[in-house]
């Protein structure tokens, strides 16, 4: 469950990125860190990541395990990887098939989040942000405060694309309407595929 999800995750992300509606918010805000730092995605992923490891580290090490590393690691370059060759593989794309992209991103990255959610070997250090919030200190239940990391997520991402000299008629690449969708609706999917699939399958 953990290595399937994580590899869900990372093909999930390439598609978002191919279908060109916008990202998720994570991957909006990493969106504005490479339009900012002259490095590649896969390495650039991997050090924030690792920056991000050290709030886990210090609040709850629970949430480390061999799914965060897999992710820290491995998701940025199957990421790359995957929207390499949806590119070669699709170089034009119609707005109908851009859609149906975007739909089948949506939902299989939910349910890779679930995966590795409910496996408890660790998930990604963003993850852990929310999960911390709702869990161990009780801030909320946890889609609200999924929506609301991803909110700052998304914030900073435009924030950092359009301070390295991003164009506003290119900005719908990293905060568009997949963006919004995937920051309302990513929490309660999650949760419903945790209820639905997930739990049931580890349990049985």
């Amino acid at each position: 469950m953990t290595i399937s999800g994580v590899l869900i995750c990372g093909i999930s992300v390439g598609l978002f990125k191919r279908a060109a509606f916008g990202v998720d918010p994570f991957q909006s805000l990493m969106s504005g860190l490479d339009a900012l730092i002259p490095i590649s995605f896969g390495t650039l992923y991997v050090l924030v990541n690792v920056v991000l490891l050290s709030f886990s580290f210090f609040v709850d090490r629970h949430y480390i395990g061999i799914a965060t590393f897999i992710n820290l690691f491995l998701l940025g370059y199957i990421t790359q990887y995957v929207l390499d060759f949806l590119l070669r593989t699709f170089p034009d794309l119609s707005v109908p098939e851009r859609i149906l992209m975007l739909a089948v991103a949506i939902i299989i990255m939910c349910f890779g989040s679930s995966l590795y959610f409910v496996a408890d070997l660790g998930v990604s250090t963003y993850d852990a942000i929310a999960l911390v919030m709702s869990e161990k200190w009780h801030v909320a239940k946890f889609k609200y405060c999924r929506i609301a990391s991803d909110f700052v997520c998304v914030v900073l991402g435009v924030s950092l694309y359009l301070l390295a000299g991003g164009k506003l008629s290119s900005i719908m690449e990293i905060a568009g309407v997949a963006t919004i969708i995937t920051a309302f609706f990513m929490g309660p999917l999650i949760e419903l595929f945790n209820n639905k699939i997930s739990r049931p399958f580890l349990n049985k």
